[in-house]
Formats: structure tokens, sequence, C-alpha cells
């Protein structure tokens, strides 16, 4: 095994130079060079491969619309000859020492800390990050890779000698066999590191499909877990969509399918893989909510709600999106604009970003169209961030929505001139708006303040993924739980207060799978589980920590007898009861 490891090193080397050379370049070079874009490679039985597929999809910068790479649509024949490596993998693997598992995870996690910076910059390059938050991206991750440094206790079973007379039992924890995981766009490392190095040191061979808007981590990662020593075959990387996905969900030889991100595909990817008999935990989408208190201190909660609210563009799972205010709300109003207006919006790579662009045209539109149908069902517009970089599209659909508002009104002379001026000043207070210099085609949105928002509104029912804060307003603590718990997600919810007693009431009552108090974004480390809950998440066990494990693996109990056996035959039900 150790000849192994270092050979698998040796190699591993001469394919990380491969790699780098085709994607992974300087910040000078992937901005400013046009160049022509790579395709991914799959990988599959220890070798990276280039795809046969005649389709692919392209990586877009969001900042500056450049084609990084292009990911191939796997061919049904390359998906089966990745789930037959990872299938012929297994016998050996889940046969190798615990201890040999958790050494080649111990020199996983010190090669990304090695490669932090690239995989950082890959990021912050394919999904638009800032370089600060891609660096938070990836160490959350590689703490669930130190954690499984310690499988040997995690996956420790339970004995009980002398269950009857000199009879005792045990059980252990075994692989599943072939497992998968679906990951997001949000998290390129965080999320693959919750799953592949959980279930490859249980002694599971894995099959990755990274998110086909920014799979270039995922692919660095496997690189790197293979230079640490990882066999032919334990972990597979396969790329595409809706088919991939079927065939993941469909394939006999899988055992377990992690998934996590919106809740069509969730519960989709749930109830097509669990019809074949499958595990399945579908990490779904969310509306946290935290409730503000008139005790809570000011500053340090204005500054965690913009934070949380704000940060990596609002699109992350457990990002701040609603903030409901026990009493006054006006203040805490001007707080948080004060505190929002003073963030910079520009390109994740720039050292003064606080939020970058978000991860695509489309998501942007749909972020402008949840924001301007909160405005038309009478939210107060406090902030708006929409015009940073203003489409042409958007402008266009705006300035028709104010011509017919205008003429709704009767603002206009019979001869038009009133009409023309009127669209002559909002054509010009839309061009001249705020840009991002450099960056004038990204994806940008500003923070965004809606209030006086309403629990019937759609920018509250759906999860709109994109830096904007609702602010709704209780009159009592009571009342403001009562809004959190109607609401149908439940994957974190955060309080703020300087009462124990309100605190208390509330990690008591509320009715969300990861609790804050006086923390905007309660996400455990890895020795808990990502715990949530509702319309948030489905199955029966969560993401990383003791749960993670058990979902990885299947007890066994063993029941032995080392002593002469009774003479004769005796059918009765054997009982723990001496004869």
């Amino acid at each position: 095994m150790l000849h192994f490891s270092l050979q698998r090193a040796r190699n591993a080397k001469l394919l990380r130079s491969r790699i780098f050379a085709l994607n992974y370049t300087t910040v000078t070079q992937q901005f400013n060079q046009p160049r022509k874009p790579s395709r991914v490679p799959l990988l599959v039985g220890g070798k990276f491969i280039e795809s046969q597929a005649a389709e692919s999809i392209d990586v877009i910068n969001p900042a500056t619309q450049e084609i990084v790479s292009q990911v191939p649509l796997t061919t049904k024949e390359e998906f089966q000859s990745a789930v037959d490596a990872a299938k012929k993998a297994f016998p050996s693997w889940r046969n190798t020492p615990v201890t040999t598992r958790q050494r080649i995870m111990f020199k996983l996690q010190e090669l990304i800390r090695r490669d932090m910076d690239k995989l950082a910059l890959n990021i912050t390059t394919e999904q638009g990050k800032t370089l600060k938050d891609a660096q938070g991206d990836v160490f959350r991750g590689l703490e669930v890779v130190e954690h499984v440094c310690g499988m040997g206790s995690l996956q420790m079973g339970e004995f009980v000698s002398n269950v009857s007379n000199g009879i005792d039992t045990y059980s252990i924890r075994e692989p599943l066999g072939v497992c998968a995981g679906i990951c997001p766009f949000n998290f390129p490392a965080m999320i693959p590191l919750w799953m592949f190095p959980v279930a490859v040191t249980s002694g599971n061979t894995f099959i990755l499909k990274p998110s086909e808007k920014d799979p270039g981590a995922s692919v660095m990662l496997a690189e790197l877990a293979m230079e640490a020593g990882l066999p032919d075959g334990v972990l597979n990387i396969v790329h595409g969509t809706n088919d991939t996905v079927n065939a993941i969900c469909d394939d006999d030889d899988i055992r377990a399918v992690s998934f996590v991100g919106s809740n069509n595909a969730g519960m989709h990817i749930y109830a097509r893989a669990s019809a074949k008999g499958k595990r399945v935990q579908s990490n779904m989408g969310a509306k946290n909510h935290a409730i503000v208190m008139p005790d809570a201190n000011v500053d340090a909660t204005a500054n965690a709600l913009a934070a949380a609210g704000f940060g990596a563009a609002g699109q992350r799972c457990m990002a701040l999106s609603t903030v409901v205010f026990v009493g006054d709300l006006k203040t805490w109003e001007n707080k948080l604009v004060e505190l929002a207006k003073s963030l910079k919006v520009n390109a994740g790579v720039a050292p003064d970003a606080d939020l970058g662009p978000v991860i695509s045209k489309q998501a942007k539109e749909r972020i402008c169209m949840l924001i301007q149908s909160g405005v038309e069902a009478g939210a107060r517009l406090v902030l708006d961030g929409r015009n940073i970089v203003s489409s042409i599209k958007f402008i266009i659909c705006t300035l028709w929505k104010e011509w017919c508002l205008m003429t709704d009104c009767g603002h206009v002379t019979e001869d038009g001139m009133e009409l023309t001026h009127s669209l002559a000043v909002l054509i010009t207070a839309h061009f001249s708006c705020k840009k991002v210099p450099g960056y004038e085609s990204g994806n940008f949105v500003g923070p965004t303040i809606l209030s006086g928002v309403t629990a019937d509104m759609e920018c509250y029912k759906e999860e709109i993924f994109g830096p904007v804060l609702l602010c709704m307003q209780a009159d009592s603590l009571e009342e403001a739980i009562d809004i959190v718990n109607k609401n149908k997600y439940g994957n974190g919810a955060s309080i703020f207060t300087s009462s124990g007693a309100a605190a208390r009431k509330f990690q008591t009552e509320i009715e969300a799978g990861q609790v804050g108090i006086n923390v905007p974004i309660p996400v455990p480390l890895p020795f808990f589980s990502f715990t949530g809950s509702k319309a948030s998440f489905a199955g029966d066990l969560n993401f990383y920590g003791k749960a993670g494990v058990q979902f990885y693996t299947q007890i066994k109990t063993i029941t032995q007898q080392w002593k002469d056996l009774p003479s004769g035959v005796s059918l009765a039900m054997p009982t723990s009861q001496k004869a």
C-alpha cells in the first residue's frame, strides 16, 4: 500500500501540471487574455479522460462573461464506465484498514492547505464569490476532511458480552458500496468535501457529479485525493445535467445518493432514487429568519444581519434572508441601509470586494423580478441594488412598466411631449446608474432591502438566493416565532437578544433544524451534523458528523457462541433464560 501510494503521488504530480495548464492560470491570464476554453475532464478508474460527448455546457465567469471552460454531457457509456470502476474498486477498498484510509485523509487535508489559494482562485473565477469567501468555502470543507481522520472512532460498533449463557453480541458498521453525490453551484469545494471524504473513509467508493456551472474545484480536489494515495476507482467524476442525475438515481449498483440544491431537483431525486431502494439525503431550499428583540445590541446585531444577508451575494443555503423585528423597525432600517451602502460590489478578485456577482444572468433576472414583485405587492424598497449594472433586458422591462404606469395615470399630453421628456429622464437615470468599473457585463446585484414585507408576498414565499434582506415586524416574541414557524422551510433560524429567557423560549419553540442565539449563520462544525428540517431536507440521516457516517454505513449485528453445544434438538424459541 505504501509503495502504491508513493506511485500514486508521482502520477498525480504529472496530472496536476496537466490540469492546471488546462484551466487554472493566474488572475491576469484568466481575466485579460483570450484563450480557447478547455474541456473539463472526467475521472474514471483513476485516470482523467476527455469525454467523447458531442454536447457540452460553457462554464461562464459571472463577472466577465468569459468562457472559462466547457463541461461535457457525459455519455451513457462513460457513466457506466465510472460506475463499473467504482464497483470494481470496492472489494479491495472496503478491506483496506481504516488506519490506512485515515492516513490518506491526513495527507489530503495537508494538500488542500497547500493548494488553498489555487482552489479559491478557481472558485472565484467560476462561481464569482470573493477570494476571501472562496477561501472560507474551502476551509469549511477542509474541516470535514479533518474530522474523518478519526474514522476509526466514528465507525466504531458496540459489544455486549454474555447476553446469554456463553453468548456475546456485537454490532459493526460496514460500508454500503458505490455511493454518489450531486453538487450545487454555490459551494464548489465545501459541498463535495461534505460528501466524498465521509463516504470513502467509511470504506465506500464514490461517483461525484459537480455542478455544471463550476466544476473546476471538484476536479482539483479529486486530483489532490489521488495525490494523497486514493486508489484507482475509489473516486470518480462524471458531468452533466438531468440525464446524468437520472442515471445516478436509476443505476442498480449505486446504493446511496447525496444531494444539495433546489427543492424541485431535490424532491425529484429523493422520490426517484428512493423508489429504486437507495438511501437519499437531500438538502434543499431555505428561508432563514432572524428575530431581533428590542434589547439586542444594535451595532453587533446590525453587523451580523448585514454580513449574513449580503455575504456571498446571498447565495448560501444558510443566508439570512428575512428579519423579524419585535417592536421598532425604523431605527434598524436606517442602520442596515447605512451598512449596506458601505459594502463594495466588485469582481471577486478585487481586493476591496465585499460581494461579487451572482452565478448567472438568469439568476440575476429572477432576483430582480422577485424584488419587483415585492414592490408591486406593497413592500417598501428601502435600498435598491438592482441597478448596480443594468442589463438591456432589465432596462427595457423597467421602462415598459413605467411607461404603462404613466399612461394609466394620465401623465401623457396629447402631443406626447411630457411622456417623451419623462422617458428621457428615465433612460438617463438607468444608463447613468452606478457601474462596476471594468465589469459592466457582470451579473451584479447590490445589497437590497425590502421592508413592510408580509407572508403572502411572492418575495417572501420564494427563496430569492440573492443579496436581498426582507424586513418584517411583530409586536411580540410569540408573534415573531409564529411567523417563522408558519414558513415551510426549516434550515436555520436565529434570535438576537440579551435575555436568556427569550433565547430559551426561542430555542424550545422554533421549528428549525439549526438554531443561532446571537449567531446569524448557525452552521455546525463537522463533529455535529448539518440538521436542516421541514421542507429544507428530505431523508433520515443528515450530512457529516455522526449522522453522515451512519448514512454511508449499514449496521451488521453478530451473535456468537464459543462453547460445547447441547445435545439433542430443541425447536423452541431461543431465549436468554437458562433451561
